[in-house]
């Protein structure tokens, strides 16, 4: 197979029109950020700011065009747009209602991402992958939603999205204005994640600015209505889009989650002083994978130490969340696509889940300045 050239992809959507009748492409946008790795080709579309929301036809012309290279076996654009001023279309929202409580005293730093009706964003991140953070995230997510909260789950992971695998959700987000997004609901939660835009098995190659961009339009563009705290489920380790990201998004706070191995906690610290350097609370540490409890003989096996996570909590002077442990019923029911805290809400791993996000909620509700809506104490007999 003859490798792709950019200027082949360049030249094949020079020819591209607008469906809508509004033009050509090279007059509506300027292409950018184009990625060749083995047939897959990914590519941004800088367009006008005012007129983005009208071009999803252009963006799905240039995809066909460049499809039909010979050669090529995906093809993934994106709509982008350049602000040149913080009030030029959009101007920089005020923070979630609360979210002062948060960043008191912050100085001015990147405008940051419109999100009206949100209430609190958490991040769940993590500064290595394989610890299980998008398990804790969605299962968290879950538990907050059980005691009566208004919940949403953003998958910030573009790379290797698992919310749509997780929580059980096929389809694609429709839209009644062609401008914002609806999202797609399972368990009680609203959900989001490029995952519901591509195919499972088309990989996401886009750069940087590329990733931003999407990002920012899940957040912006989507109605997530009234919520008392958007999950969000962080990419893996410390890079340009995971600070990016912290410095765009208007957090509350972050958990940060951690396996007991010493490496694990190295990557984790990393990623806690990340959230630091950016003003952004850290709200705590979880260990995930914590222990392994028999569920034959009811015997407990600390296969990868224990209470390491525990001890850095304490020695970094944030809270320590709780201990998750590592069992067959978490992995089954995640794959599933019915997450342990909806499988089996009274299981000892659901209410471990419930312990993080009760800890969590009142460190945000605390923020918030909300003493409203505290959930009950959890207790253990």
């Amino acid at each position: 197979m003859a490798s792709v050239s950019e200027e082949a992809v360049r030249e094949a959507l020079a020819g591209v029109t607008d469906p809508g009748g509004a033009g050509g492409l090279p007059v509506l946008a300027a292409v950018s950020g184009v990625v060749i790795k083995d047939g897959n080709i990914g590519f941004a579309l800088e367009v006008d700011p005012a007129r983005g929301p009208q071009l999803e036809g252009l963006r799905k012309a240039a995809e066909a065009a460049v499809l039909a290279i010979d050669g090529v076996t995906s093809a993934t654009a994106v709509l982008t747009a350049h602000r040149q001023g913080a009030g030029q279309t959009r101007a920089p929202a005020p923070a979630a209602q609360g979210h002062r409580h948060a960043h008191g005293g912050q100085g001015a730093g990147p405008s940051k991402v419109n999100v009206d009706g949100i209430r609190s964003i958490v991040a769940v991140a993590s500064g290595k992958g394989g610890v299980g953070k998008s398990t804790v995230a969605t299962n968290l997510a879950l538990a907050l939603s059980a005691q009566g909260l208004r919940i949403g789950l953003l998958d910030a992971d573009v790379y290797g999205p698992s919310l749509p695998r997780m929580m059980a959700i096929t389809g694609k987000p429709q839209s009644k204005d062609g401008k914002t997004l609806i999202p797609l609901v399972n368990h009680g939660i609203k959900c989001m994640s490029i995952g519901f835009m591509v195919a499972e098995d088309t990989p996401t190659i886009w750069r940087g600015p590329m990733v931003m961009s999407a990002l920012e339009q899940m957040l912006r563009d989507v109605e997530w209505g009234e919520l008392d705290m958007l999950v969000v489920d962080m990419p893996p380790g410390t890079g340009d889009a995971q600070l990016t990201m912290a410095q765009r998004v208007p957090l509350t706070g972050s958990v940060i989650v951690s396996t007991p191995q010493d490496i694990a906690l190295l990557d984790a610290r990393k990623g806690l002083n990340m959230f630091r350097r950016v003003d952004v609370p850290v709200l705590g540490i979880v260990e995930n994978m914590s222990y392994f409890l028999c569920p034959h003989c009811g015997e407990r096996s600390e296969i990868f130490g224990h209470g390491g996570a525990r001890q850095e909590a304490e020695r970094l002077g944030v809270p320590f969340l709780g201990e998750i442990p590592l069992h067959l019923s978490i992995r089954v029911a995640g794959d599933s696509g019915t997450p342990i805290v909806a499988a089996e809400p009274d299981s000892p791993h659901s209410l471990a889940f419930s312990a993080v996000a009760d800890a969590v909620w009142r460190d945000v509700a605390k923020r918030l300045g909300d003493t409203r809506r505290q959930p009950p104490k959890i207790s253990f007999d």
